[in-house]
């Protein structure tokens, strides 16, 4: 691997991130603020929150097994998404290499920030082999893009296949580990203190049901958490989402308990999308959706649109023709749903 101040963007690497004024007085007990000109009326919302939400991460460390130091929060994970293309690419010379069909938001993030995009086209199994993914780099490429399970196949990745690219990539890899608490699979993100060219990322989005609250997590070496420390906005995740995500993880049990029923609806779903006639093929998934090949995509789609009910075409997605992606409701809305195609 190359060193991280290789990885580094030079200006990135010699940055003087803004100190905030929450920061300065760290590791100090203060009842008086009068150093932020803020108001001193409406509490609790006219105090800056804690800029590092140290007090969330020691809640987040206790659950998801990582140390508070090796994780990053971010407004949702489009900003964790974000912030690797601002540290580590240089604007229109380096490149990143991606699973080809994933989540859109990486390749955004790429020709948002000027970054060469390289997408490597999956197989008929929705499976890739690192030696597919490593012959798209070259000496510029930085990062390499793993969704798994991905989206918007469901699929997990094969884990052999990733860690080889781990192992044999000098860049970095991040995996995106959002749907992981719906996978049988060991999550990735407990190897990070193995490989520190590892990135992985999960959200509250999805098991934890918060996706309001816009909160995503980056776990990662201290040293990459701190490179992400310094280039993020100051206040970056708002006082309202902290709190709300402590109340959330106060009760991981309830959480177990919504993925127990979504996995048994994912089951009864695809088992009844595959008896319908306008069903050629339903897909494997460790996510909490599934992506069917239909008849007519876009025909069945705006006919569920008609009906009130929305689910994704895929069509215009890469080895994705006419698929679409079903996302796991209650049992009323799935009923719903398999009621309308059933009169289709």
């Amino acid at each position: 691997m190359r060193t991280l101040e290789e990885l580094t963007r030079p200006n990135i690497w010699q940055l003087a991130p803004y100190s905030s004024a929450r920061n300065e007085y760290s590791g100090h007990v203060a009842h008086v603020f009068l150093d932020a000109n803020e108001n001193p009326y409406n509490q609790p919302f006219n105090r800056y929150p804690d800029p590092l939400q140290q007090e969330l991460k020691e809640r987040i460390s206790k659950v998801k097994g990582i140390p508070a130091e090796c994780i990053f929060l971010g407004n949702g994970s489009d900003e964790a998404i974000d912030l690797p293309y601002r540290c580590f690419t240089r604007p229109g010379i380096d490149n990143v290499v991606a699973i080809e069909p994933t989540y859109g938001m990486y390749k955004v993030c790429a020709d948002i920030n000027d970054v060469e995009y390289r997408p490597v086209l999956l197989d008929e199994q929705y499976q890739i082999t690192a030696e597919k993914l490593l012959a798209a780099c070259d000496k510029n490429t930085k990062i390499i893009w793993i969704c798994s399970p991905n989206n918007p196949t469901g699929n997990s990745i094969n884990r052999e296949a990733i860690l080889k690219v781990i192992t044999s990539f000098d860049g970095l890899v991040i995996v995106d580990e959002a749907y992981s608490d719906f996978a049988s699979e060991k999550p990735l993100r407990t190897a990070i203190s193995q490989f520190p060219n590892l990135i992985v990322l999960n959200t509250l989005s999805k098991a934890w049901g918060c996706a309001a609250i816009r909160l995503g997590m980056a776990f990662a070496s201290k040293e990459i958490i701190g490179l992400y420390n310094k280039v993020k906005y100051p206040y970056n995740v708002n006082l309202l989402t902290q709190q709300q995500a402590m109340e959330a993880l106060k009760d991981p049990f309830e959480v177990d308990k919504w993925v127990k029923l979504l996995l048994q609806e994912r089951a009864r779903m695809m088992q009844a999308f595959k008896e319908l006639p306008i069903c050629q093929k339903v897909y494997p998934t460790d996510a909490n959706f599934f992506l069917a090949k239909v008849n007519d995509a876009q025909k069945t789609y705006d006919y569920l649109v008609n009906k009130g009910i929305i689910v994704r075409n895929r069509s215009r997605v890469a080895l994705c023709q006419n698929c679409l992606r079903i996302t796991i409701g209650n049992k009323s809305e799935n009923n719903e749903l398999l009621s309308a195609l059933r009169q289709f």
